[in-house]
């Protein structure tokens, strides 16, 4: 009989890092009540058809629709409200995505100007060093236009 171990697929990725950033003319409260939902992320972007959640708060689980039939389902780790950041990871996706752990984090540069800063550590599923190039490209360009989406909804 086979001796069986704990085990997991989920685990800190590799691959590469995208940052993501940018400077809105608001206030910190309000960027972190559009990109602090976990729930709410289709405020932002465009693909996204809805979410199914299940549970609330750390431990919480996402299950976000494509408007292209893709599906990404994620855990949400960590959540300060008051530091506003929140970490998740990946559990399962139908997109070309091994592991994934991202971050999400809003800091106030004045009164009337936040910084949003969402950080992805990830590694392509299928592909190897060789799709990470263009999988970098694909996770930045992603990153980039949804915090940009909500720099024109708060400005």
């Amino acid at each position: 009989m086979q001796v069986l171990q704990p085990d997991t697929l989920i685990r800190n990725p590799h691959g590469c890092q995208v940052v993501a950033s940018v400077e809105i003319a608001a206030d910190a409260a309000s960027v972190w009540n559009i990109v602090g939902n976990f729930a709410g992320f289709p405020v932002f972007i465009p693909a996204l058809a809805h979410i199914d959640m299940t549970g609330s708060g750390v431990r919480s689980v996402r299950k976000k629709l494509f408007k292209d039939g893709n599906i990404v389902i994620e855990q949400l780790n960590a959540r300060d409200e008051q530091a506003m950041y929140m970490t998740w990871s990946l559990i399962y996706t139908s997109l070309n995505i091994g592991n994934l752990w991202a971050a999400m984090q809003v800091e106030a540069v004045d009164e009337r100007r936040a910084r949003a800063t969402w950080t992805i550590q990830a590694e392509p599923y299928t592909g190897g060093s060789d799709a990470l190039p263009g999988f970098q490209a694909f996770l930045q360009g992603f990153a980039d236009d949804a915090l940009n989406n909500v720099r024109n909804l708060l400005s």
